[in-house]
C-alpha cells in the first residue's frame, strides 16, 4: 500500500510539473504573439539602388495564407501568395529606389501551390519588370523545370559550376493500387460516365487504360509546348533547339547549359554577390549588396504609385470598407468538400455562406472567382454554383481559373460571366464517377465476420462489409448517369453551348487552358490581375475600385484560438527520398479523406494528375 501511495504521489508530481510547464509555455507563445502583433512594426527599410531578393525557396499560392507563419519565429515563410508577388514586382519596376531583382533558391511546391498557370503570372510580372529597363539577375543551382521557367526571364542568368538544370521534359506517374488490394483482400465497384474519367483506375487497375494515355499525353504536350515557347522567347531561342538540348542532355549539366545558351554563364554564388555588390555601390565592401527581401518589399509596395490602369485599386483586409465600390476575389483553392472544410479545402457550406455575403453586400460591385481545385463533391459544387448563378443576377461574376479548374472545379466555374484561364491551366474533366470499397475478404482473413438486420432491400446498400449487388449497382450507376447529365445541362447552359457539342467534349476528358478556348469552355487567355480588371470593367468602376480577398488573413485572436485547437501550423517537408514517398502516401490517402459526399458521387480529376 505504501509503494501504492508513493507512486500515486509521484505520478501527481509529474503532472503537475508537465501541467505547470504547458502553461509557463502557453503564456510565452502568448506574449510573443501579442509583442509582434501589437502595435505597427517599422516600414522595412529601402536604400536607393537596391535588389529586390526572390528567394523562390517557398509554396506559391493563390490564396493568402490563412496564418502568418512568420509571427512565430521563422526565418521565412513556407508560402507566398501570387497577388503578393505580382503585385510586388510590377511596384518595383516603377520604384525609382529598385534598382533590379535577384532571383535565386528553388521552389517547394505543395498541394496546389506552384502549379505552371501561376508560374506563368508570376514570369509576366518579370518581363514587366525587364521590360522597364531594369535588370533580373537569377542564380541556380539545382533547378527543376518550375525554378528555370521563372529563372529564364531573367536577363543575366547564372548557374553554379556544380549545379544542374533537371528539365528532361514533363511525365505523369499515378500510382495504382489495384495489386495491392487484391493481395490484402480489398475489393473496390465504381461507376461512371466519361471513358477518360480516369479517376477509379488505380483501384481497378495496374496501368492506365488507352484513354487515359491519350489524354494525359495530349495535355502534357500542351503544357510542354507552351513553357518551351515562354522559355525561349526568354532565352532568344527556338523551341526546337531547346528540344534538342533536353533530348540530348536529359539532365543538363553547366557546360552543356552555357553552350545551349540556357544561361549565360557558369559561376560560384560569391562571384554572383560581388557583381551585385560593384552593381549596388558596394564594391570592395565588407556589407551585403543592398537589398531588401521581396516579402519585406510588398509591405511597402502599396506606397509606390501605380501604372495609371491600376490608379485608384487598393487592397483592402476586410469586408466592409468604404469607397467608390469594391471588388472582391474569392479563392476557391483545394478539394470541394462537403460542410465546412478544413484549411486547404473548399467547403461547400462555408464557400456558399461566404458567396451569399458577397451577393447581399451593396458596397461589393463584382466578383471574381479565382479557381485552382481538382473538384471533388458533387454535392458541394453544386451547392457552390447555386449561390454563383444566384449572385450573376445581381453583379458580374468573372471567373479566373489557376493552375486546376477541373471536375467540380469546373462545375463551379460554368456560370461565369467570362472565364479566364492560362495555357497552362488543367481544366474539363466534364465526368462523374461512384466509388464503393468492400473489406470483407480483408476482415475474413482476421476472423471478422458481419450479420445485418434491415427493414429494405437497400437498407444496407452502403457498406463496406460485402459486395454490392447487382441490383445495387444499378441504384449507384443511375445516380452517377444522372448527375452527369446534370453536369452537361449546366455546362450547356452555362456556356451556351449544344448539349450534343458538350457531349462531345466532355467525357471525363481533362484539357490545357489553350484547348479549352478552342472548345469554347474558356473565354479567354488571361491571368488573375486581367480578371479583376475585367470585373471593375463590367461594374462600371473604371480604374477606382477597392479590392477584398476571401478567404483573408486571420487575425491575432483567430490565430490564438486555431493554436489552443490545432497547435503550430505544419512547416515544410523534408525533401529526401523518405520524406517524398511518405508525403506522396499522405497526400493521396488525405484526398481519399475528402471523399464524404453523401450520396458517394464525385465530379474530380484523376486520384493524383500529378505534373513534374
Amino acid at each position: 500500500m505504501r509503494n501504492f501511495f508513493t507512486s500515486m504521489l509521484g505520478a501527481l508530481v509529474a503532472l503537475v510539473i508537465f501541467a505547470g510547464g504547458c502553461v509557463l509555455v502557453f503564456i510565452g507563445f502568448i506574449g510573443a504573439i501579442a509583442a509582434i502583433g501589437g502595435g505597427e512594426k517599422a516600414a522595412p527599410a529601402l536604400a536607393r539602388g537596391s535588389y529586390v531578393v526572390f528567394d523562390l525557396s517557398s509554396n506559391i499560392t493563390d490564396a493568402p495564407p490563412p496564418v502568418d507563419l512568420g509571427m512565430f519565429g521563422g526565418a521565412r515563410d513556407d508560402t507566398i501568395q501570387l497577388r503578393t508577388i505580382t503585385r510586388a514586382l510590377r511596384a518595383a519596376a516603377k520604384d525609382d529606389r529598385v534598382a533590379g531583382v535577384f532571383v535565386t533558391g528553388d521552389l517547394t511546391p505543395a498541394a496546389f501551390g506552384s502549379g505552371y498557370a501561376a508560374l506563368r503570372e508570376v514570369r509576366a510580372a518579370l518581363n514587366e519588370f525587364k521590360a522597364a529597363g531594369k535588370p533580373i539577375t537569377a542564380y541556380l543551382t539545382y533547378a527543376t523545370t518550375k525554378d528555370y521557367y521563372l529563372a529564364s526571364a531573367a536577363t543575366d542568368l547564372a548557374i553554379d559550376p556544380y549545379g544542374m538544370i533537371m528539365m528532361p521534359g514533363l511525365a505523369s506517374e499515378p500510382m495504382f493500387y489495384a495489386g495491392a488490394f487484391e493481395k490484402y483482400g480489398i475489393d473496390v465497384q465504381v461507376t461512371r460516365v466519361g471513358k477518360y474519367k480516369s479517376y477509379v483506375e488505380p483501384f481497378t487497375r495496374t496501368d492506365m487504360s488507352p484513354e487515359n494515355r491519350e489524354q494525359v499525353k495530349k495535355l502534357l504536350d500542351d503544357i510542354w509546348g507552351g513553357l518551351l515557347t515562354d522559355v525561349a522567347a526568354g532565352r532568344g531561342l527556338t523551341p526546337a533547339k531547346i528540344q534538342a538540348t533536353v533530348d540530348a542532355e536529359g539532365l543538363i549539366r553547366p557546360e552543356a547549359a552555357a553552350k545551349a545558351r540556357l544561361v549565360d554563364r557558369v559561376a560560384y554564388r560569391d562571384e554572383i554577390y560581388d557583381d551585385l555588390k560593384a552593381k549596388t555601390g558596394r564594391k570592395d565592401s565588407s556589407e551585403p549588396f543592398k537589398q531588401i527581401t521581396l516579402a519585406d518589399y510588398a509591405k511597402i509596395a502599396k506606397d509606390v504609385p501605380l501604372a495609371p490602369e491600376k490608379q485608384g485599386e487598393k487592397d483592402e483586409g476586410s469586408a466592409g470598407s468604404g469607397g467608390s465600390g469594391r471588388i472582391a476575389v474569392v479563392y476557391a483553392e483545394g478539394d470541394i468538400v462537403d460542410g465546412e472544410g478544413d484549411i486547404g479545402e473548399v467547403g461547400g457550406s462555408r464557400f456558399s455562406r461566404e458567396l451569399r455575403k458577397l451577393r447581399q453586400d451593396d458596397e461589393v460591385k463584382a466578383v471574381v472567382l479565382r479557381v485552382n481545385s481538382p473538384g471533388g463533391s458533387a454535392s458541394a459544387a453544386e451547392t457552390i454554383q447555386r449561390e454563383i448563378r444566384l449572385l450573376k443576377k445581381v453583379k458580374p461574376v468573372i471567373v479566373s481559373m489557376g493552375s486546376y479548374a477541373a471536375s467540380g472545379g469546373y462545375w463551379i466555374s460554368a456560370y461565369g460571366d467570362r472565364i479566364l484561364a492560362e495555357p497552362t491551366t488543367i481544366t474539363g474533366s466534364i465526368g462523374v464517377f461512384g466509388i464503393q470499397f468492400d473489406v470483407k475478404k480483408l476482415a475474413n482473413n482476421f476472423g471478422l465476420t458481419f450479420d445485418s438486420v434491415k427493414t429494405g432491400k437497400f437498407a444496407d446498400s452502403i457498406t463496406i462489409t460485402r459486395p454490392k449487388t447487382p441490383e445495387e449497382m444499378a441504384v449507384f450507376q443511375r445516380m452517377v448517369d444522372w448527375i452527369y447529365n446534370e453536369f452537361i445541362d449546366k455546362v450547356a447552359d452555362g456556356r451556351k453551348l449544344q448539349r450534343t457539342v458538350v457531349e462531345e467534349i466532355a467525357q471525363g476528358r481533362v484539357w490545357s487552358g489553350t484547348e479549352a478556348v478552342k472548345l469554347g469552355l474558356v473565354d479567354e487567355i488571361g491571368g488573375l490581375d486581367a480578371a479583376i480588371a475585367l470585373a471593375a470593367s463590367r461594374a462600371g468602376l473604371g480604374t477606382h475600385y477597392q479590392l477584398t480577398e476571401y478567404p483573408r488573413e486571420k487575425e491575432l485572436f483567430e490565430v490564438i484560438q486555431d493554436f489552443m485547437e490545432n497547435g503550430l501550423p505544419e512547416r515544410a517537408r523534408g525533401t529526401g527520398i523518405a520524406a517524398k514517398i511518405a508525403a506522396r502516401i499522405e497526400t493521396e490517402l488525405q484526398t481519399l479523406k475528402s471523399f464524404n459526399d453523401p450520396r458517394g458521387v464525385y465530379a474530380r480529376l484523376p486520384l493524383e494528375l500529378t505534373i513534374h
